[in-house]
């Protein structure tokens, strides 16, 4: 197959969350561990940092990894999802996975992933980590799919793991109380393995402490420690958390590593360059400003709202798309009524229809027109703005995706 049949075939013939949803959700690691063992157990062959939470896990791990590169290392980076390029998700150094070593990889397990029904999650876990092992990188930053306890990612044993907050989000899966969901995101912590803890709350705190005293592993609160000013690649206000989160992290691999001021302070400033990370507080234009980002739940949401409104503009426009399984009572009210909307529907088969998403969104007073694309409701809030407005694109990944 050529490397657009390997994709396509990885998309189309086995569950995907991320096109699906709750069908592709798996309850245990039976998949996974069958496979690292079919792999010969790639993921002993390389360090690693383990990175969940509800919300900046991608920046966390692209703000790690930059770092780590700046010392020198060869640093492998897991993420997910992708916005363009499935290769995204698989990288070192910054480099995406070739297509090349796709298309073997699948070809040469294809018959294993079919008997065994692998996921679609479950099978770029294995190719990462095969790729991880066979290219001999120093260490390997790994972000959780979706909770932790359950997570395909969930069979390493890394130098460090980080748990960068708690919020609502999956709570289909993970559960609809914060500590519920505290529990899934603990579920990476690993016998006498230190964890980071970004930010906390009165009611996932004890979930943490409970969990890492049952595992003897050592537990840091990032947000304890004061700030430490570093220019950043990454301009949204939400990085002020993951920042301190880094800090705290680099600090513990600096007895695996060695890590100066310079690799961190140049890490943070080149995070972009060294990993390629899209898609956070990323401004496309400046007259009229215009701004993408892919937080999609109520606590990155607020946080990204709060931000706009300390810009100076004339009107605000929003392009926004969300997915069909997206809890809309918990991020409309959040959307400001003096705005301008233009609905769309992003084109993934969870897509939430444009005339749906306007309609609920008129029952919270706000208003605008639904269209085509996403691409059809950017050109036409593009056309309707003044070089003083301000656009905001998201919703959802998937819409940024379309845009960047």
């Amino acid at each position: 197959m050529t490397y657009q049949e390997t994709t396509k075939w990885l998309f189309n013939q086995l569950p995907m969350f991320q096109m699906q949803g709750a069908s592709a959700y798996k309850k245990d690691l039976t998949n996974t561990l069958l496979l690292v063992e079919h792999l010969n157990h790639p993921e002993t062959k390389f360090k690693s940092v383990h990175v969940a939470g509800t919300n900046g896990k991608g920046s966390t791990s692209s703000m790690i990894a930059s770092i780590l590169q700046e010392a020198g290392y060869n640093v492998g980076l897991y993420t997910s999802p992708h916005l363009k390029d499935f290769r995204e998700r698989i990288r070192i150094n910054g480099e995406m996975i070739s297509e090349e070593y796709v298309v073997n990889f699948v070809a040469q397990n294809k018959s294993f992933f079919e008997s065994n029904q692998l996921s679609f999650f479950e099978m770029t876990v294995g190719l990462a980590f095969d790729y991880f092992a066979t290219e001999k990188v120093d260490v390997a930053i790994i972000e959780v799919g979706m909770g932790g306890r359950l997570d395909s990612t969930n069979v390493i044993t890394p130098l460090v793991s980080v748990i960068t907050n708690i919020g609502f989000d999956h709570t289909q899966f993970l559960g609809d109380t914060l500590p519920k969901i505290a529990a899934e995101k603990a579920g990476i912590i690993k016998p006498n393995v230190p964890v980071v803890i970004g930010e906390f709350t009165e009611e996932t705190k004890p979930v943490f402490i409970s969990k890492s005293k049952s595992e003897n592993a050592p537990i840091y609160f990032a947000s304890d420690n004061s700030e430490v000013l570093y220019e950043c690649g990454l301009l949204g206000d939400y990085q002020f958390h993951n920042k301190k989160t880094v800090l705290q992290t680099i600090q513990l691999l600096q007895t695996h590593f060695k890590i100066e001021e310079q690799h961190i302070k140049l890490g943070f400033k080149h995070v972009v360059e060294n990993t390629g990370l899209l898609g956070r507080w990323q401004i496309l234009n400046k007259e009229p400003f215009v701004v993408c980002d892919t937080a999609h739940n109520s606590h990155g949401l607020k946080i990204v709202l709060n931000q706009i409104q300390k810009h100076h503009f004339d009107t605000l426009h929003f392009v926004l798309g969300v997915v069909n399984d997206k809890d809309l009572e918990s991020i409309l009210p959040l959307f400001p009524k003096n705005a301008k909307y233009f609905f769309c529907k992003p084109n993934v088969p969870r897509g939430l229809d444009a005339k749906i998403l306007q309609e609920k969104a008129a029952a919270f007073e706000l208003i605008g027109d639904a269209f085509n694309s996403v691409s059809e409701a950017y050109e036409t809030s593009m056309q309707l703005a003044k070089k003083s407005d301000f656009i905001y694109i998201g919703g959802s990944t998937f819409v940024v995706a379309e845009i960047v």
